[in-house]
């Protein structure tokens, strides 16, 4: 007796694969929003934290790059103090 296959009407493996993936890009969709939508409340509140500094001026940017310098070891600490005192005494 032969077999013979009936035709069903419902969902097979194409549909159910286009379905599991389709699932698949909303989850992601929604993931990359989470995380862009966290990265911009963070930046947000970082330039809310930082709104009421004052801008930085030149005097107190040479006085940063010396520490830096001093930090990496790029001039010692009689240098460093001879150059932050002639900072500090100008206007």
């Amino acid at each position: 007796m032969p077999y013979h296959f009936q035709q069903h009407s419902g969902v097979g493996w194409g549909r159910g694969l286009l379905a599991f993936l389709f699932v698949l890009l909303v989850l992601a969709a929604v993931a990359w929003f989470a995380v862009a939508f966290s990265r911009q409340s963070g930046r947000m509140h970082h330039g809310l934290a930082h709104a009421n500094v004052a801008p930085s001026t030149p005097h107190s940017e040479a006085l940063k790059i010396l520490n830096e310098r001093f930090a990496r070891g790029e001039i010692d600490a009689d240098e460093f103090t001879q150059r932050r005192d002639l900072l500090q005494s100008s206007p």
